[in-house]
């Protein structure tokens, strides 16, 4: 989702260039209807054999390969592309995989601008910045189907996405319900709870929580996902995938952060906010499991999460007042 940018600004300095994108099978419906790629290319680690991806890169005869996770994997494919040019980070071994390594701010810069970083050492114009998830029509359409059959249209919708791929992540559902019942009573919104593979039982036990009504939403494709969060008026999220998603649609977004640094991953884009409990002084370990009984999460109150979404709101009406009077 974060690389997204990339592709814009090699599209505008190489108008007439071919650019394929290399993506993971399950993530590759972020990408899919980019009107800057040519071809998205997929592999299933399950499935797929380093040496058939290899074979496949090799045979397109790519002039210029850039590798922007730079992983043992995506360091041998890029190693092994036969192209001129090999682009990626001087990640231990893996440099030797590349011809031109970029200078790695990791640590120091948002993972969008990580990312631009190689083309800013190719020299390549960076105008673009904002990460881009183009819907199709046929997600639009499940959307405002679903939106209409709950009765959701003309109301004030906020989602909530509990999920997050490392389970330290994830601020839990004892704190989304109440969370919820607050939102839903203050500002009078309808909730609706997101959710992806393995994580139906969560948004269950959220809606079995709340006081207030709230709808699930049914299982989904990333596109459709994509447009029921359009359907959004504010987002509420663990860093996920769907947070960046709702962020790229220009959904409010408030996430809810703890091992990892909101800084680097954050909702990128200046709609949006970030929470963490600041009295931690662990935050931004990146630890997948905690030694310490992951209190960045269990320990960050509802009532401050409110306060960061009450903030989210204001900041958000006052963008909209200054859109109306500049036009």
């Amino acid at each position: 989702m974060l690389s997204t940018p990339v592709i814009q600004n090699l599209h505008e300095h190489f108008s007439e260039a071919q650019i394929d994108f290399l993506v993971d099978e399950f993530a590759s419906g972020v990408v899919a209807g980019n009107p800057w790629i040519t071809e998205v290319i997929t592999f299933n680690r399950e499935r797929d054999s380093s040496t058939g991806t290899i074979l496949r890169v090799r045979k397109r005869r790519y002039d210029l390969v850039i590798d922007l996770f730079s992983n043992p994997r995506s360091a041998i494919i890029a190693g092994l592309s036969g192209a001129r040019i090999r682009v990626g980070y001087p990640f231990r071994w893996r440099k030797y995989a590349y011809n031109i390594l970029v200078p790695p701010r990791g640590g120091e810069v948002h993972n969008v601008d990580f990312n631009l970083d190689a083309l800013r050492h190719l020299e390549i114009p960076v105008h673009h910045f904002r990460p881009l998830f183009p819907l199709n029509d046929e997600a639009k359409q499940f959307a405002s189907e679903w939106i209409g059959a709950n009765q959701l249209d003309g109301k004030l919708i906020v989602g909530m996405n509990p999920s997050g791929g490392w389970y330290t992540k994830r601020w839990g559902p004892d704190h989304y319900a109440r969370l919820g019942d607050v939102i839903a009573e203050k500002y009078h919104a309808s909730i609706i709870l997101l959710w992806g593979p393995g994580e139906e039982e969560d948004v269950r036990s959220i809606h079995r929580k709340m006081k207030s009504t709230s709808q699930i939403i049914p299982r989904t494709s990333l596109k459709e996902l994509g447009a029921i969060i359009r359907h959004c008026a504010y987002v509420v999220s663990n860093d996920s995938g769907p947070m960046h998603i709702a962020a790229s649609l220009d959904v409010p977004t408030l996430g809810i952060f703890g091992p990892t640094n909101p800084y680097l991953q954050g909702p990128y884009g200046k709609d949006h906010r970030w929470i963490r409990n600041e009295g931690i002084e662990c935050l931004a370990c990146n630890l997948t499991s905690c030694p310490i009984g992951n209190i960045c999460m269990t320990q960050l109150e509802t009532s401050r999460v409110m306060e960061a979404f009450n903030g989210l709101v204001l900041e958000s009406k006052k963008q909209k007042q200054s859109d109306v009077h500049q036009s």
